[in-house]
């Protein structure tokens, strides 16, 4: 939710998984610094308990810039998603070639 911190407040993440959830998109969240617990309460949001599944999902979307993420790479990001899966760095981690897109 924050870059390198467990602190969920004033996440901007959260709106992002929402308007996905508006269109019914099936949004798995991963984060490694965030306590599943505390997101539960505040946002009723289950994380995933482990590292996504390589080749799972239609769309990957890095929305923060944790140096966990940042160390796995545009390929390893990029292996989450199936053949073909959009690749989106919203925090700018990876070389704009590498992603399908960012802000």
């Amino acid at each position: 939710f924050k870059e390198n911190c467990p602190d969920l407040r004033n996440s901007k993440v959260i709106d992002i998984i929402r308007e996905l959830n508006e269109f019914n998109a099936k949004v798995d969240v991963y984060d490694p610094w965030v306590e599943h617990g505390e997101a539960k309460r505040e946002f009723g949001l289950e994380l995933i308990q482990s590292k996504p599944e390589i080749g799972a999902y239609d769309a990957v979307i890095l929305a923060v810039g944790h140096r966990e993420f940042a160390a796995l790479g545009p390929e390893r990001l990029r292996a989450f998603g199936k053949q073909g899966a959009v690749f989106f760095d919203v925090k700018a981690v990876v070389d704009k070639s590498d992603s399908d897109g960012r802000l």
